[in-house]
């Protein structure tokens, strides 16, 4: 073998890139250190501050840490009311998708539905959830009360998302498909889905950012105890910031560890998939 022949293993290796598994070290590492800025920044500005309204990052950790071991003032503990709000937001999201992705490939697959009937569609995409509570408080209880709202925050993204990725399907697919004779539920299975899969997944992860956001107004209507945005409410009306805080970061981090959840399936999914950078 002449040294040209050896060259070309060692720069197709070059143009690969780095291994896998040290981009994930080094993306590790970079999130870390972010984090340690943002901390430290923090905690630099409640000591310049000094005020009982800016709690530094220790005040957090120390809060948590009594939410954990004893509860809130109530007796509740810190574990019951994320058990609550994670329960609560599972089941209205699980209904925006069981609602959501269906009617999105009718209307994507029948552009005539969707075009009679948007002026009743449209207008409702608008409305916050929030303006619901009335509504909410007056026709639901218990946890259905919960799952409406948080319904409507992850309905629309969803929704949206599927009649979108419906209109990029390749016509030129389906006509192959129905040349072999194939009928309308295998081109729904084989075609349409799997080109349409990738939105779904994308409109699930902003319909699921919009039912976290949701949660605190959920849980101001229910009349229970228990439930994160409860609980901040709660301890914002006795001006105990730190609880609040740790209240909104265990939101942040729960929300962060459903997203990167949706993530992995996505690219489980679609390996095949090329990632595009510049």
């Amino acid at each position: 073998m002449n040294r040209t022949d050896s060259a070309v293993p060692e720069a197709a290796r070059a143009a690969a890139g780095p291994k896998p598994s040290a981009g994930r070290a080094r993306t590790v590492a970079c999130n870390l250190l972010a984090l340690g800025v943002v901390l430290l920044l923090w905690e630099l500005g409640a000591e310049k501050m000094a005020s009982p309204y800016f709690p530094a990052p220790l005040e957090i950790a120390a809060a948590f840490e009594r939410l954990a071991t004893q509860g809130d003032v109530l007796g509740n503990s810190l574990w019951d009311h994320m058990g609550a709000s994670v329960t609560r937001l599972l089941v209205g999201f699980a209904l925006g998708v069981a609602l959501g992705v269906p009617l999105g490939l009718l209307m994507g697959l029948y552009r005539g539905a969707y075009a009679n009937t948007r002026i009743v569609i449209e207008p409702f995409r608008f409305i916050p959830p929030i303006a619901w509570i009335p509504l909410a408080i007056i026709f639901f209880s218990g946890i259905g009360r919960y799952a409406f709202l948080i319904f409507l925050g992850a309905f629309f993204p969803i929704f949206t998302a599927t009649m979108v990725g419906v209109g990029r399907v390749e016509p030129i697919h389906r006509k192959v498909y129905q040349v072999y004779g194939a009928g309308k539920l295998q081109i729904l299975r084989r075609v349409v889905l799997p080109t349409v899969l990738p939105d779904i997944l994308g409109g699930m992860r902003v319909g699921l950012g919009t039912a976290w956001m949701t949660i605190v107004a959920a849980e101001l209507t229910g009349g229970e105890s228990v439930g994160l945005g409860r609980m901040m409410v709660n301890y914002s009306e006795l001006l105990r910031i730190p609880e609040v805080v740790v209240a909104m970061l265990l939101i942040g981090a729960l929300g962060f560890l459903f997203n990167e959840i949706l993530l992995l399936a996505e690219k489980y999914l679609f390996r095949w998939r090329w990632q595009v950078a510049l």
